[in-house]
C-alpha cells in the first residue's frame, strides 16, 4: 500500500515538473513574437537591436561637386568665315537675276529703265546711289551691247564701284603704346548688339589676340548674363557691374583692367538707345568720354539690323552725331535681307560696312568682302 502511494506521488511530480517546463518554454517564445499590430492601420516599427561595436565609426565624408568647369572653344578663322560668307549670301541672288533679266532684253526701253530703278530702289539701294548706277549703266549699255555676257559684265563691275572696294574695312584694334585697343560698340534694342559683342571677340581670339568685355548695359540684367556666357566660351575675362548701376563706370573699369593686365583689346557693349530719347544719347558719349581718360577709343561700330531698311539710315545718322561711328556692322544679312542696305549706309554715314552677320550660329559674323557680295547679289 505504501509503495503505490509513493509511486503515484512520484509519478504525479514527474507531470507537475514536465507542466512547468512546457509553460517556460511557450513564455518565452511568446516574447519573441513581433506584436500585432493594432486595429486602424497604422504600423508600429520595431527597431531591430542594434549590437554595440568595439569602436564608433566615423561617418566617411561625401565628395562635393563643384561648377563643371566650362570648355573653351577654339573659334574659326577668317578664311572659314569667308567661304561662310559666300555660302550665305547665295540667298541674296534675287535683286541680280532681276537686273540681269531686265539689261539682257533686245531693246533697252525708258519703261525697262524704270523697271531697273524700281528694283534698285526696291531693294534699299537708296534714290541717288540708284540713280548714278543706271546712269554709268545706260552709258556703258550703248558702248558695249546688251548681250546676257555683256550685260552681266558691265552690271558686275558698276555694282562693285557702287559698293566701294577702295573703303579701308580694317578693324581698328590696336592701341598705342601700352594702352589696349578700345572697341565701343552701339546700336539700338533688337539689332543683335551684345551677341554682336561676344562675335567679334571670338574673332580676335581666333587670332590669337587677348580680350577684355565690358558688360556696359547695366540696365537689362539678361544681356550682361549673356556676354558673360560669350566671354566664357572663349576664355576672356568679362567685367561687369550691378544692375542698373553706373554704365560709363562699367566701361572705365573695362579700360582699366585691360590696361593693367596688358590685355591687346578691350570691347565695350552699351546699352540699346532709342534714337528719339536724347537723355539716353547723352549717357552714351558720357561713355565714350570716360573711356577717353585712359585710353582713346580706336573703334565705334554701329550694329544695325539689315532688315530695317530706310529705318536703319534714321538710327544711323542719330548714333553718328552722338560718337563719331567708324564702321557699320550689319546683322542679318541673310536671305530675308534687302542687300542695297550696304550701299545706303555706307552713302549716309560716309564709313564702311566692316562686318556682316549672317545667321544665328557663334562663328556667323565674317568681314565684308565688296566683290563676294556682289557675286551672291548676281547668283
Amino acid at each position: 500500500m505504501t509503495t503505490t502511494v509513493a509511486l503515484v506521488l512520484i509519478i504525479a511530480a514527474v507531470a507537475v515538473l514536465a507542466l512547468a517546463v512546457t509553460i517556460g518554454l511557450s513564455i518565452g517564445r511568446g516574447r519573441r513574437t513581433p506584436p500585432v499590430p493594432p486595429a486602424g492601420g497604422t504600423d508600429v516599427i520595431v527597431p531591430p537591436a542594434v549590437e554595440p561595436t568595439a569602436e564608433p565609426v566615423e561617418p566617411v565624408a561625401e565628395p562635393v561637386a563643384g561648377p563643371a568647369t566650362p570648355t573653351v572653344e577654339r573659334p574659326e578663322g577668317r578664311e572659314s568665315r569667308l567661304v561662310r560668307l559666300r555660302q550665305r549670301l547665295a540667298g541674296q541672288g534675287g535683286l541680280g537675276r532681276g537686273l540681269l533679266s531686265l539689261l539682257s532684253r533686245d531693246r533697252l526701253d525708258e519703261d525697262t529703265w524704270e523697271s531697273i530703278e524700281d528694283a534698285l530702289i526696291t531693294a534699299d539701294v537708296g534714290v541717288t546711289p540708284t540713280q548714278e548706277l543706271v546712269d554709268r549703266l545706260r552709258t556703258r549699255m550703248r558702248v558695249e551691247g546688251t548681250g546676257p555676257a555683256e550685260a552681266r559684265t558691265v552690271l558686275r563691275e558698276e555694282l562693285v564701284t557702287l559698293v566701294g572696294p577702295e573703303l579701308d574695312r580694317s578693324l581698328r584694334v590696336s592701341g598705342e603704346g601700352d594702352t589696349p585697343g578700345v572697341v565701343l560698340v552701339v546700336g539700338v534694342n533688337g539689332a543683335g548688339k551684345t551677341t554682336t559683342v561676344g562675335k567679334i571677340a571670338r574673332i580676335l581670339v581666333a587670332d590669337d589676340r587677348s580680350v577684355v568685355l565690358g558688360a556696359a548695359d547695366t540696365f537689362r540684367a539678361a544681356a550682361v548674363d549673356q556676354l558673360a556666357t560669350w566671354g566664357e566660351r572663349v576664355g576672356v575675362e568679362v567685367v561687369r557691374g550691378a544692375e542698373g548701376s553706373d554704365p560709363a563706370s562699367v566701361a572705365f573699369e573695362a579700360v582699366r583692367s585691360g590696361a593693367e593686365n596688358g590685355v591687346d583689346t578691350v570691347i565695350v557693349d552699351t546699352a540699346g538707345r532709342l534714337q528719339n530719347k536724347a537723355g539716353l544719347m547723352d549717357e552714351l558719349g558720357k561713355v565714350k568720354r570716360v573711356i577717353e581718360k585712359q585710353a582713346p577709343v580706336t573703334e565705334v561700330l554701329l550694329v544695325l539690323d539689315a532688315t530695317t531698311g530706310q529705318n536703319g539710315m534714321i538710327q544711323a545718322r542719330v548714333f553718328s552725331e552722338v560718337v563719331d561711328v567708324t564702321g557699320i556692322v550689319l546683322t542679318k544679312l541673310d536671305g530675308s535681307a534687302k542687300g542695297g542696305i550696304v550701299v545706303a549706309v555706307q552713302r549716309e554715314l560716309g564709313v564702311p560696312v566692316k562686318l556682316v552677320g549672317l545667321g544665328e550660329g557663334p562663328d556667323d559674323l565674317a568681314p565684308f568682302d565688296p566683290e563676294a557680295f556682289v557675286d551672291a547679289l548676281l547668283g
